[in-house]
């Protein structure tokens, strides 16, 4: 599952928001959990790191500071520990990505010891600025859109890749000032359609897009809530390699609106001996 929580749940100190947000996470009870804009979570000892942790059976893989900005925003991933084994952890382009890329190679409990049901789960948060910092970043993870020397051959993407996954129906329900974020800049400063290039090289390089192994549309993640972008599109994903997916969808609930203005993307999925891998 992965939630961009907007400001960290937070409203100054106010922390309705995050506990709106803990009871749905609970609710939904995610065995991985990436969580983008964990803003001033690092307060007082990380105690809304630890808060959250504690309330939802989670641990945390690692909590990473934005590389870009004023300190305050970071990227958690965590694991559920009653099922799964974390094995390895790293952060890779540091200095580099924007926000942060977090991977974990995690064993199902059950596995026991050494062998193929290892797999890794990344957690990220792309930039917002523009595409070619989208395609820098996303270039990161093309190595694991199948079979790398050192590392398991079955993955797990999760983050806000801050990417469209559609053309608009109409431009101009987005301010101008926002769409060199959302589109391709034509050599002369144009703008062209929506620059996708950053999802569209993950899926060349052998990542899956969950719908397309299901058949099953999922509802965007935002557009409902600022009045000046009302357009319903995905920035929010879970992609996969080498993984059997079960199930993939957009959480819709007017709480889950009202508490961020992304919403929360979950991904079923088999992560047992390769037994259960798609072929």
């Amino acid at each position: 599952m992965t939630w961009n929580l907007y400001c960290g749940g937070l409203d100054g100190a106010d922390e309705s928001r995050l506990r709106v947000q803990t009871e749905i996470l609970a609710d939904l009870a995610p065995d991985i959990l990436c969580l983008p804009e964990c803003t001033w979570w690092d307060e007082a000892d990380e105690r809304r790191l630890w808060q959250t942790a504690h309330r939802l059976g989670l641990a945390p893989v690692n909590m990473v500071r934005s590389y870009v900005g004023d300190g305050r925003n970071h990227t958690t991933l965590f694991y559920r520990p009653s099922r799964l084994q974390l094995i390895g952890r790293r952060t890779l382009g540091a200095g580099v990505f924007h926000h942060a890329l977090i991977r974990a190679r995690l064993r199902p409990v059950e596995a026991g010891g050494e062998g193929a049901p290892d797999f890794l789960a990344f957690g990220t948060h792309f930039s917002h600025l523009d595409g070619d910092a989208r395609l820098r970043e996303a270039r990161w993870l093309t190595d694991y859109g199948g079979e790398f020397p050192g590392v398991p051959p079955r993955a797990i993407l999760l983050g806000d890749l801050n990417t469209p996954d559609r053309e608009p129906e109409d431009w101009s329900l987005i301010p101008k000032n926002l769409h060199s974020r959302y589109r391709l800049v034509l050599p002369n400063g144009e703008f062209g359609g929506s620059d996708r290039r950053a999802l569209q090289v993950l899926l060349n390089s052998g990542w899956s897009d969950p719908q397309e192994l299901t058949g099953e549309e999922r509802a965007a993640t935002v557009g409902y809530f600022y009045p000046n972008e009302p357009v319903p599109w995905s920035l929010d994903y879970g992609l996969v390699s080498g993984l059997k997916v079960t199930a993939y969808r957009t959480y819709v609930t007017s709480a889950a609106e009202s508490a961020s203005d992304h919403l929360p993307v979950v991904l079923d999925a088999e992560v047992g001996p390769p037994t259960a891998v798609a072929a």
